[in-house]
């Protein structure tokens, strides 16, 4: 059972919570609008369907996924993520909440960027740079599929910005410049699940409770159960509510820095991952602004009764401040860093 400092809604059949559900192909702008920003000030989590990408291409994803992550551990170690936070992360190596965690999270990643030659100016950059990619022999066509999906997720995180930022009272063009999704952080992070159980008055997690750091996520999971959502985390009990799978679509949340931007309207909400023994396979897609794109309360956002409640930040700089706390104690990580 939870701790007398939560409540999990649910039980051996979790009830879940109601998300807004938006279509791409609504041709209701302002419907959209309205569904997206009560999710927004509401929990931060909505669902997103029709969204052009081709279910084939997903499935095809999920199984390159689970092919990568059934390859020995010596294989894997092999591509090690890298100072540019690309490739692999072993299970335990990630704590998301260091001060509720007894161990690391029970899950095991891969991290794809956006692909910059090693030449390019911006491969200086702490996100830019090259990936790390399994050899072709062992599995043959799997950085084109990683690839020809990463780009697709961008396209339609491209879409939801634009819906955001309608949302928000901007020029719907606004997150497309080029110091902010023109030129973006984003990175697709395939992910595993071990099979074991979460206990979580005992610290024991799939993924620890968190926040997403950056602009906005799309999660696309397999059937298993496992995300869970706290809209208040300050409450006591903590109320925990599991948000169900949607097939073919995206769960999609948004990040801390849209909720700096918003100026706390729009929410970054703690999410977590708890286990029930079975396997879990979802692939998270990572939207962010460009390394130097200043963080500051919005114009639309602010008023004399209302000033920003946040400093400004670059998006870099609150990110890599974030993972370094992510990772600070991992040294089974930490041992092997390239």
């Amino acid at each position: 059972m939870a701790s007398a400092a939560e409540v999990i809604v649910g039980g051996s059949a979790p009830k879940t919570v109601p998300l807004n559900c938006i279509s791409l192909s609504e041709p209701d702008i302002t419907k959209s609008v309205s569904l997206l920003k009560q999710a927004c000030q509401d929990s931060g989590f909505f669902y997103v369907i029709d969204h052009g990408i081709d279910q084939d291409l997903m499935e095809e994803v999920f199984r390159q996924s689970q092919k990568f992550f059934d390859l020995p551990l010596h294989e894997k170690m092999k591509l090690l993520q890298n100072k540019k936070h690309r490739g692999y992360t072993p299970f335990l190596a990630q704590t998301s909440d260091p001060g509720n965690q007894t161990s690391g999270d029970y899950k095991e990643g891969y991290y794809i960027g956006i692909e910059v030659p090693e030449d390019d100016l911006n491969a200086e950059k702490p996100f830019y740079g090259s990936n790390l990619w399994p050899t072709t022999d062992i599995l043959p066509g799997w950085k084109e599929i990683m690839e020809q999906y990463h780009k697709e997720a961008l396209r339609v995180a491209k879409a939801v910005a634009r819906i955001i930022a309608l949302a928000l009272n901007l020029d719907v063009g606004f997150f497309d410049k080029p110091e902010m999704l023109g030129e973006p952080i984003a990175s697709l992070r395939l992910l595993h699940y071990g099979g074991k159980l979460s206990y979580p008055e005992k610290g024991i997690f799939g993924a620890g409770a968190h926040s997403d750091y950056g602009l906005i996520t799309l999660l696309a999971t397999d059937d298993v159960m496992g995300l869970q959502i706290c809209k208040d985390k300050d409450a006591r009990p903590q109320v925990w509510e599991y948000v169900a799978p949607v097939s073919g679509g995206f769960i999609v949340n948004l990040g801390d820095l849209l909720e700096r931007w918003s100026n706390g309207i729009f929410r970054s909400t703690m999410h977590r991952v708890l286990l029930d023994g079975r396997e879990r396979y979802s692939i998270a897609y990572f939207a962010d602004p460009s390394h130097d794109c200043l963080i500051e309360c919005l114009p639309t956002c602010k008023s004399e009764a209302d000033p920003p409640k946040f400093p400004p930040v670059t998006c870099a700089a609150y990110m890599l401040q974030k993972l370094q706390d992510a990772y600070a104690d991992a040294s089974i990580y930490s041992k092997h860093q390239p």
